[in-house]
């Protein structure tokens, strides 16, 4: 059986922990079925695509969109990371799930401009599936409004040339696209729920995300908060993939 591969980017380990276990939780994967890897922490071996069904890469708190001189070497390297695997992935069409960092990773790799125009804080929006989306394999009879988790400090100022947009808001017009049939990248957060994303208003209090004097005030208003479609999204990518 191929394993589904999970790439994650966050260097707190306790963020990172968390992460993990919501994707395996959400997508209903035991540990047996992933290979986990913290890109983050370098020293990868070359990925042999032909082991897996599919790759899930999750959240960073790292922006692509600064520029080359106000980014850390850490970051760098995981940008150089992916710049390579997009160069297998997106001529294979190979199964791919990019979460908020995977949106502008993917999205800037296939031409999209990625700035702070479009940032939102740490918080739940309503988002809207697009006509292409409806009939989207992932999308295909989900609500055509829904609540989702966000937070992120930049994202697509526009589609990816060449990428079908799936999932829009007015006041982040890019949620979610696909590119070719088998690539995905959403810009909201298919793994979180209120809990997860507490936890990270704490972790991240202090990276920009949001004024530090507004989290506890965030914190209340996700204390009751539930986004169940997006959880089904990743559900149905795993599925789609696991045979």
């Amino acid at each position: 059986m191929k394993k589904f591969l999970i790439l994650q980017l966050r260097p707190e380990t306790e963020a990172s922990d968390s992460e993990f276990e919501a994707i395996l939780r959400v997508a209903g994967l035991s540990y047996e079925e992933v290979h986990r890897i913290r890109v983050e922490q370098g020293n990868i071996e070359e990925i042999d695509l032909d082991n897996y069904a599919a790759i899930i890469a999750g959240g960073s708190p790292f922006d692509v969109g600064i520029p080359e001189e106000k980014k850390s070497v850490v970051q760098k390297n995981v940008e150089l990371f992916f710049e390579k695997l997009f160069d297998k992935l997106v001529p294979q069409d190979f199964p791919f799930l990019g979460a908020c960092s995977g949106n502008g990773l993917l999205g800037r790799y296939c031409g999209a401009t990625i700035t702070n125009k479009y940032a939102e804080p740490l918080q739940s929006v309503e988002v809207t599936v697009t006509d292409e989306g409806i009939n989207d394999p992932l999308l295909r009879g989900l609500p055509k409004k829904f609540s989702a988790f966000v937070g992120h400090k930049e994202a697509c100022d526009d589609v990816p040339p060449g990428a079908v947009l799936l999932v829009t808001s007015e006041p982040c017009p890019v949620q979610m696209f696909r590119v070719k049939k088998n690539l995905y990248a959403t810009q909201f957060h298919p793994e979180a729920d209120a809990d997860e994303f507490i936890l990270r208003i704490k972790i991240y209090k202090y990276a920009g995300y949001f004024k530090p004097e507004e989290a506890e005030n965030l914190i209340e208003a996700l204390k009751e908060t539930n986004t169940p479609v997006p959880k089904i999204i990743l559900s149905r990518f795993v599925d789609r993939y696991r045979a």
